[in-house]
């Protein structure tokens, strides 16, 4: 029973973009990083790849899958944003909304797909959301130089799920923001009131483990 209600609670959280709303293409070499990727869908997006402030990455996940991600940077911005996107979105879906927040908010944005949606590898489940969101991270850390203070988690349905998975082992983070959070995958079905082991993303157990003195 459990096993069965777990895997409902699974398609019911997922609902990747099919066909995803964009294709990745190579540009020209760069010096430090191999082929540069530049996203295609609309026509907004084509102009706005043409900004030197925004970078498509693929990265890999501890779990051995590439997702894809989309980094905005905007000069006047002294904080970060990792953004995680709903259940029924893709980055070329999101893309416009992405190059706003960072324009009006003033600051570097990064978005990412699950693995399985967009032109992400694999298949999106629980763990490898928190494996995606990781990478995203890790990323921010490694090769822009973000320091933690100065990282804004942005969790939007059931991106809240790996926002806070990952708030909760971040404790200087700048802010945590949740957007139509989900108490558990459980919850979102069913209107129970208590914690099973087969539920996915426990958020309502794991929100008290976030420091939200940051």
């Amino acid at each position: 029973m459990g096993a069965v209600t777990s895997t409902m609670a699974a398609k019911f959280a997922f609902f990747p973009p099919s066909p995803p709303s964009y294709e990745l293409e190579e540009e020209e070499e760069a010096e430090d990083c191999g082929k540069k990727l530049r996203m295609v869908t609309g026509v907004s997006v084509r102009n706005n790849n043409n900004r030197k402030n925004v970078d498509v990455l693929r990265l890999e996940t501890k779990r051995g899958n590439q997702v894809v991600a989309v980094y905005f940077k905007n000069p006047a911005a002294s904080l970060t944003m990792l953004y995680s996107h709903g259940n029924a979105a893709d980055l070329g879906q999101m893309y416009d909304l992405f190059c706003e927040l960072s324009l009006h908010l003033r600051v570097n944005l990064m978005g990412y797909d699950y693995s399985g949606y967009g032109k992400s590898a694999g298949k999106p489940t629980e763990q490898n959301t928190y494996a995606d969101i990781e990478a995203a991270y890790r990323c921010l850390e490694e090769k822009y130089g973000v320091k933690e203070e100065d990282v804004i988690l942005y969790g939007q349905s059931v991106g809240s799920g790996p926002t806070l998975d990952l708030a909760t082992r971040l404790p200087k983070l700048r802010a945590v923001v949740l957007h139509s959070p989900i108490a558990s995958g459980l919850r979102v079905m069913y209107p129970v009131k208590k914690t099973y082991w087969f539920d996915i993303y426990k958020n309502i157990d794991k929100i008290p483990l976030v420091n939200w003195n940051c």
